[in-house]
């Protein structure tokens, strides 16, 4: 017996994660991990690319400006956009009735 690829059990799954069955509380947990991890990550990039640049050059950027300017843009986009796709995901599954 072969089944559908876009079964209803298929559908929606990133990696095999339920992306559609989160609740709300989930959905904005998840939003808000994506965010903080944007965040240190872009930050982590930004101070290890002053640190060469400042090294390299004998510059004296201050990394501060990392957080500042890369990481928290990157931090908040990503937050805003996975606010945005859970909150969808979150709305078609209330809507659906599932």
């Amino acid at each position: 017996m072969t089944t559908s690829a876009n079964s209803a059990s298929n559908r929606g799954r990133l990696f095999g994660i339920p992306l559609g069955d989160f609740g709300l509380f989930t959905s904005l947990l998840l939003s808000l991990s994506a965010g903080f991890t944007a965040f240190f990550l872009a930050t982590f990039l930004g101070i290890f690319t002053l640190l060469i640049y400042n090294q390299s050059g004998r510059h004296s950027v201050n990394y501060a400006d990392s957080y500042r300017l890369v990481g928290l843009p990157s931090g908040l986009t990503v937050l805003a956009a996975s606010l945005v796709f859970f909150g969808y995901l979150w709305i078609r599954r209330k809507l659906s009735g599932r």
